[in-house]
């Protein structure tokens, strides 16, 4: 069980990163819109969390015997996630502490700018900035943003595991008793 979790996960792990490595030099120089960053960020999500299937599949026909049930399914899935969620996540703070320290003032930037361009009131907008000083503080703590960037795919990954469970899930049928 260890060795498909970890192939399928390290799997998927390596194509967010990957993908994610990509994306950054042009959102930090400002070719990708933070907008399109994020429709991107979760495509990638759902191309690497596509493992979950093959890991899944590959549980219940190599160690189940052709049988899973949704439990053990769902959990051979989130296992997967959650280690691919722990590589993006070595890999978002490796980016953020060494090469892309001001990410938050960026980011802050263009959601001021935007909520400006929607037309919101100022202390609406000023409510945003001070928020997102109070984030960036919780930020500079490297366990709280390990924490927040393992979160992030989360959704997307507990959304194909439970599909991927229900798909796969299979058991044995139970043989008629005569009497």
């Amino acid at each position: 069980m260890r060795k498909i979790i970890f192939v399928h996960g390290l799997t998927a792990g390596l194509i967010m990163v990957t993908l994610f490595l990509i994306t950054v030099p042009l959102l930090k120089n400002g070719t990708l819109p933070f907008s399109g960053s994020m429709i991107l960020g979760y495509i990638s999500m759902a191309l690497a969390f596509s493992f979950v299937f093959f890991g899944v599949r590959s549980y219940r026909d190599k160690i189940g015997n052709g049988f899973i049930t949704f439990g053990r399914a769902f959990g051979v899935g989130i296992l997967i996630v959650l280690l691919a969620s722990i590589l993006y996540a070595i890999a978002w703070l490796f980016i953020y502490y060494f090469f892309w320290p001001d990410f938050l003032d960026m980011y802050g930037n263009y959601v001021t700018e935007e909520m400006i361009r929607d037309g919101k009131p100022l202390a609406e907008i000023e409510k945003q900035r001070v928020e997102m000083q109070e984030f960036k503080a919780l930020y500079a703590n490297p366990l709280i943003n390990a924490a927040f960037t393992i979160l992030e795919p989360m959704p997307v990954g507990l959304l194909m595991t439970l599909v991927a469970a229900f798909v796969f899930r299979k058991k044995p049928e139970k043989e008629a008793v005569t009497v």
